[in-house]
Order: C-alpha cells, then sequence, then structure tokens
C-alpha cells in the first residue's frame, strides 16, 4: 500500500515540475520574433548604409556641377552679351553703336569735333564727364581738365561748341571753360555770380568770340575770350512776358521763367520752348526782346528747331511732327503723318536739306529723304533700349545720336 501511495507521489511531482505544452509554444514564438526582429534591423542597417553612400555620391556630384555651372555660366553670360551687341550693331544699317567707357547713368548732353580735324571731337554729359576721341569718334576715352575740377561741384557740362582751333564749354553749376589749341588745354573763365539762369547753351562765332543762352532767356555776347559779356536781349523772357501777358498768349501766366528747349540756326535766330512746352518764343539778332507765340497744335509742345531751308519743325507730346509752312518764324504749321508708334520724338537732325533723321523714346529713329513730307522708321534701332533724344550731323558723312544710360550712335552712312 505504501508503495503504491509513493509511485502516486512521485508520478505528480513529476506533472507539477513538467511545463505544460502551450507555454513552451509562446517561449519558442518569442525567441522567433527576436530572431526576425534582428533580421529587420540588420537589413535595415545595410539599406541605410546604401541610401547614405548613394547620398553622398549625389551630394558630390552636385557640388561638381555647382561648382561647373560657376565657371560656364559667366562665360556663357559674357558670350551672349557680346552676341547680342554683336547683333545690335549688324542690325542698324546706317548706324552703329559706340560704348563708352562712363557708368550708365550718366546723360550724355552735346558732342563736337574741331574744325579742320574731325578725327577729334568731345562729349559731354552729366556728373562731370568730358570724353575726348582722336579717331573720329570711334573709341573715347575719359579726359580730365584741372581747372573744370571742384571737391565742391558735380559739374553738369551742358553745351561745347568750336571755331576754328578755339572751343568753348558751359555747365551748371555756373562754369565756362575757354581753349585756343583744338582742346589740349582749357582755361576756366570767370563768371559774375549774377548771371540769370543758368548756362544751356554756347555758340563759338568767330576769333575770341562766343554767344551765350541762359534758360532765363538772357543772351549774352563777348568778343575778347570771354572777360567780358553784352547782353543782347534787354530783359528776360519772365520780363518780357509780364509786359505782353495780356496779349494773348495762351498758358503766359504760368510760365515757370525757364526754357524747356532752345535751338539755334545757322545764321543766328533761335527758338525756345517753354518749360510747360504751351507756347513757343523766338528771338533774330537786332530784336530787343524774345517773340512769344501761341503754339498751333492742341497737344504741349516737346521740342522745336530749324530745318536746313530755315523753316520750322516742331514736335509735341504723343509722337506728333509739324513743318512750318514756308521759312523763317510762322505759327502756322501742318502735321506730318510718322510712325512714332505712340512714343515720343525728341529732336530731328539735318544731314542736308532733303536727309533728315529724327530720334524718340524707346529707341525711335526715323528717316526722311524728301526734306520731312514722308518719313521711314528703322525697325533695327528698336533693339537699342533707351530713349533715343538728340540727333548732331558734324557735317554730311558724320553725325551722333545720344540716348539715355550712355548710349552714343554713329552714323556710317
Amino acid at each position: 500500500m505504501a508503495k503504491n501511495l509513493l509511485q502516486v507521489s512521485e508520478q505528480l511531482l513529476m506533472l507539477k515540475l513538467k511545463p505544460p505544452s502551450s507555454t513552451i509554444t509562446h517561449q519558442q514564438k518569442q525567441k522567433q520574433m527576436q530572431k526576425q526582429k534582428q533580421k529587420q534591423i540588420q537589413i535595415q542597417s545595410c539599406l541605410n548604409r546604401r541610401q547614405f553612400i548613394s547620398q553622398t555620391n549625389m551630394a558630390a556630384s552636385s557640388v561638381s556641377i555647382s561648382l561647373l555651372l560657376r565657371v560656364l555660366v559667366p562665360e556663357a553670360a559674357a558670350a551672349a552679351k557680346s552676341q547680342q551687341r554683336e547683333d545690335e550693331e549688324d542690325s542698324l544699317s546706317d548706324w552703329e553703336r559706340v560704348y563708352l567707357p562712363i557708368d550708365p547713368g550718366v546723360v550724355l548732353l552735346d558732342i563736337a569735333f574741331v574744325p579742320g580735324d574731325f578725327n577729334h571731337g568731345f562729349v559731354l554729359g552729366t556728373r562731370q564727364t568730358i570724353l575726348e576721341t582722336k579717331d573720329g569718334g570711334n573709341t573715347w576715352l575719359p579726359r580730365s581738365i584741372p581747372s573744370a575740377e571742384d571737391e565742391d561741384f558735380n559739374y553738369r557740362f551742358n553745351s561745347i561748341s568750336f571755331k576754328g582751333k578755339e572751343g568753348w564749354i558751359v555747365g551748371k553749376p555756373a562754369i565756362l571753360l575757354y581753349t585756343s589749341d583744338a582742346g589740349d588745354t582749357w582755361e576756366r573763365i570767370p563768371l559774375s555770380s549774377q548771371l540769370p539762369g543758368d548756362m544751356v547753351y554756347i555758340k563759338a562765332t568767330g576769333e575770341k568770340s562766343a554767344e551765350m543762352v541762359t534758360d532765363q532767356g538772357a543772351i549774352y555776347v563777348t568778343s575778347n575770350r570771354g572777360y567780358n559779356w553784352r547782353a543782347a536781349v534787354q530783359e528776360t523772357v519772365s520780363a518780357t512776358l509780364n509786359r505782353t501777358v495780356s496779349s494773348g498768349i495762351s498758358g503766359a501766366s504760368y510760365y515757370t521763367g525757364t526754357f524747356n528747349t532752345v535751338n539755334r540756326s545757322p545764321d543766328g535766330r533761335y527758338v525756345a520752348v517753354s518749360s510747360r512746352g504751351n507756347f513757343y518764343l523766338t528771338w533774330e539778332p537786332g530784336q530787343p526782346f524774345w517773340q512769344p507765340h501761341n503754339r498751333a497744335v492742341a497737344r504741349r509742345i516737346q521740342n522745336m528747331g530749324w530745318r536746313a531751308d530755315g523753316g520750322l519743325w516742331l514736335l509735341v507730346r504723343g509722337g506728333g511732327l509739324y513743318l512750318s509752312k514756308g521759312t523763317g518764324v510762322t505759327e502756322e504749321f501742318e502735321e506730318v503723318s510718322v510712325q512714332s508708334r505712340g512714343f515720343g520724338i525728341l529732336d530731328i537732325g539735318y544731314r542736308s536739306e532733303e536727309e533728315a533723321w529724327a530720334a524718340g523714346g524707346s529707341g525711335i529713329l526715323l528717316r526722311t529723304t524728301n526734306g520731312g513730307k514722308t518719313w521711314t522708321r528703322d525697325k533695327a534701332a528698336d533693339n537699342i533700349a533707351a530713349n533715343l533724344y538728340s540727333v548732331k550731323f558734324i557735317n554730311d558723312r558724320k553725325g551722333f545720336v545720344l540716348g539715355n544710360d550712355g548710349v552714343l550712335l554713329r552714323y556710317l552712312g
């Protein structure tokens, strides 16, 4: 009996020590999951290493491309700019652009050449700009004039004129320069502080002689190198208008006292446009006062000047062009059809009595070969992104167009 009980107790003890089949299965599953997780970590680690190597290679490639672009892009830009210049020059059939060694913000204001030596000339502008050429205008170099250098002023050189080897330059603030050796040296001539207005124009008229105009209509002449000046008119334009404001001049009461533009004919007659463009004035040698005139058109006047045949041309805002009937001073004008595209025409220069060129905003360049009756537009000039505001013909073979941002066109003809 006792033996049987002992056997039963051992069997029960063995049952307690032996884990159930379900518990073994769970542990095995945990081990399998741990093994799978370790494999996943190893796989992910390999992937991460591959991705890092790939990204590193891509970054290196990007750096190489960036360095390559840094080298190639400036060269490509320079080549494109050079090609653009060539395209501009090739597209202008009668004109070529001359690139100047100046800041783009400089405004060119006048140009002149030494008579008898049309290779030697000067161009003037704002920011104390004086450039000189000795090869007919192909190349220009900055010219320093010690007598015009003043730390307190940044001169605006408005006008230049030569007669023989004698030359004159005027500017703002008031400055007058004179040369007797074709511009090799320039002497500064003192001016009176009582001079009415700013000097905007000067014309060399003979030996040691010149004629000077201010923006208030004062005209002075000298015959002794500018040491003494004599008034050619008895009063300024403001004084004249104060006396004649009731004479029917439209807009005279709004006159601000300065000219917008002034142009001189070869025989010494002047035409000037009021600052608001609502009327114009003329003066001839021997007259004591400026003569005001009503504008014959509805739009305000932009500029006026003299034709080669002695008549007047008139430009209005918005691109209108008018020619006077007949020659001399008149208030009768007739409009001429032009392809201005709505941009203002700013100036006209005559190469001969029949041929003239007109320039204007946004690269407008027009030509007439029949005295101004009809005009054709040089479309190629549209590539010049600038306002062209001054046309100067030195003679029938040499001419220039001045534009903003330092644009200078040379006539090829």
